[in-house]
């Protein structure tokens, strides 16, 4: 926002200057090829700062632009990389889970297995 306003500003400095110095030629005496001449000048002279200002403002969205794609290229990266900490967190909770589930079910199947030795004695 801060540079779309100054943009503005420097446009309508630019702009008043123009209007002021052709309201000001027009209205000094002088002959009239004179003034056509100042007027044609002080136009080309506008032109060329209204391009120069232009030049900078492009300039100064790329910069921005620039900068703006590289903290989103870092924030998804590292994103990414929280992501995959978590996943690897999960996996691995699961993976300790998994192994205190074997380890209960091979007791409970152990037990059975004595149980059922018991029975076939008879």
């Amino acid at each position: 926002m801060g540079n779309n306003s100054s943009s503005n500003t420097l446009i309508g400095i630019l702009a008043g200057t123009a209007i002021g110095a052709t309201l000001g030629i027009l209205f000094a005496p002088d002959k009239g090829i004179n003034t056509r001449q100042r007027i044609s000048d002080e136009a080309i002279s506008a032109k060329d700062r209204l391009a120069e200002s232009a030049l900078a403002a492009k300039d100064s969205l790329a910069t921005k632009a620039s900068h703006l794609r590289d903290n989103l290229v870092d924030t998804v990266s590292t994103k990414k990389l929280t992501l995959d900490e978590k996943v690897e967190s999960i996996v691995s909770d699961t993976s300790h889970k998994a192994e205190d589930v074997i380890t209960t079910l091979e007791n409970k199947l152990a037990a059975l297995k004595d149980k059922n030795k018991k029975f076939q004695k008879f």
